[in-house]
């Protein structure tokens, strides 16, 4: 099956044709940096991920640009709010989001631009629209610079809305010169206390919506492949990214993919409603892989609603599929990546990114592999375990790979190994001469230590309990 993809603004599955043979180009839109991110942003950051793996795998040249609005309206009022100024909220919630992406697993973008660096680049962008008549600058010398969306016959055809069903963009200050309540800012007049930049037209900002369409072009070209986003944004945002990049004369992305929203009680996560569950409360309740596990298992265009139930129910079944691994390892020696993943696990990923499919092989493998070390099958085991990690990586779930195995507690590990080997070796000595009371008092005081101890056929093996 050729690679193909769910495309919000055709509303059908299309088969993926990138603009250059052998190169794929993504943009994501990332943090805006007003608070620190909860799960609900880091899902999107995990799914694309996720996309952008499976796009190298395939053999694609991939370049990946997730970029950071640094500078909006709930930056400068939380700044307010705060006594600080708006670049120390923005730099605190930058380095959290980037923590929080590394924490989970998710490979470094190939570039990641800030808004205010481009500023350049926007102010070229509303120079074309004005000059081609798609934008205009407000007669009451405000400084502000509006899209004219009259102008654009196409306005609405993203997220499937005739102009006329569309609500008056609340996107500047109520009384402003607009020629239509529907025209949205490109650029914010100055006001005092506020950060401003020196434009043509007068010094202010940029609307949020410039913001993207400047830096996809710059980084990607002025027609480019995906572009990727939460669903919540395909409109206001994302509609007007593509109107003002489409109206200046750029093609712009030629896929739209957006990933679903993840939800607490059935209510969309956010600060105002209190039920924001940020990164590094939940990584207290399970393991930074478990957590993304949890994020990736959904197909990407789902709602999840969380649970602590649900997570815990992931971070047991990665248990089991990294438990296998750690046997495998033990038993038969080094697993090494096998050279291509199975055909029904391609299958999946190829069908609009079919996630859930694509594990429910990589748990197949895990039966089938623990069936075969059972039975003494251990080269069968070995060759599973080596399609899982291929699989795995692909997911950015590899228990074994650098980034979940080098955590950087290497030495406490082996620390941990050399004591609860000392404790096993006393164990089986007491068992050797029937004391077996002893033994279970040994078993027992690790398992309350968080040592859990299983005997096999090839002798007690222990692991740390997990969440």
């Amino acid at each position: 099956m050729s690679l193909r993809f769910y495309d919000t603004s055709a509303r059908q599955v299309r088969e993926f044709v990138p603009l250059r043979e052998g190169c794929a180009s993504l943009y994501l839109c990332g943090a805006t940096v007003q608070a620190l991110p909860h799960i609900g942003h880091i899902r999107s950051g995990v799914n694309f991920d996720v996309l952008r793996r499976w796009l190298t795998h395939l053999g694609y040249d991939v370049t990946f640009c997730r970029n950071v609005t640094d500078i909006d309206d709930k930056i400068i009022v939380t700044a307010a709010e705060e006594g600080v100024p708006w670049w120390h909220v923005s730099e605190r919630n930058q380095r959290a989001f980037t923590w929080a992406y590394d924490t989970l697993g998710c490979l470094p973008p190939t570039v990641e631009p800030r808004a205010t660096g481009h500023v350049p680049e926007m102010i070229e962008l509303m120079q074309r629209l004005i000059d081609d008549g798609h934008a205009y600058v407000a007669e009451d010398g405000s400084g502000d610079v509006y899209f004219d969306v009259r102008s654009y016959p196409s306005y609405g055809e993203l997220s499937n809305q005739r102009l006329d069903q569309v609500q008056e963009a609340a996107d500047s200050d109520p009384g402003r010169d607009k020629r239509d309540p529907r025209d949205f800012a490109l650029w914010k007049g100055a006001k005092p206390g506020e950060p401003s930049w020196n434009t043509p037209w007068g010094r202010g900002r940029p609307g949020w919506h410039l913001e993207c369409s400047a830096m996809a072009t710059k980084y990607l070209g002025p027609s480019f492949d995906i572009h990727g986003g939460g669903l919540d944004l395909v409109f206001p945002h994302h509609e007007n990214e593509q109107t003002q990049s489409r109206a200046a004369g750029d093609g712009f992305a030629q896929y739209w993919l957006h990933n679903g929203m993840l939800k607490v009680g059935g209510e969309k996560m956010s600060k105002s409603v209190g039920n924001s569950l940020l990164i590094p409360k939940l990584i207290e309740k399970v393991r930074p892989v478990e957590l993304r596990y949890y994020l990736t298992q959904a197909h990407y265009r789902s709602t999840i609603d969380y649970s602590d139930e649900a997570l815990a129910e992931a971070a047991a079944a990665y248990q089991r599929v990294e438990g296998f691994l750690t046997r495998v390892a033990e038993t038969a020696g080094e697993v090494v990546p096998a050279e291509r993943v199975p055909a029904d696990f391609e299958a999946a990923l190829n069908d609009d990114l079919g996630v859930s499919q694509a594990l429910a092989v990589v748990h197949g493998h895990v039966r089938e592999g623990n069936s075969a070390l059972a039975s003494g099958g251990s080269d069968k085991a070995l060759q599973y375990a080596s399609e899982l990690r291929t699989m795995l990586d692909v997911l950015g779930l590899d228990p074994l790979g650098e980034q979940w195995s080098g955590s950087g507690d290497q030495g406490l590990t082996e620390v941990v190994g050399t004591l609860v080997s000392v404790a096993l070796e006393q164990r089986q000595a007491a068992r050797v001469r029937k004391d077996f009371a002893a033994a279970d008092e040994i078993r027992d005081r690790l398992a309350e230590a968080g040592v859990v101890v299983e005997d096999t056929p090839q002798g007690p093996r222990w692991d740390l309990r997990r969440g």
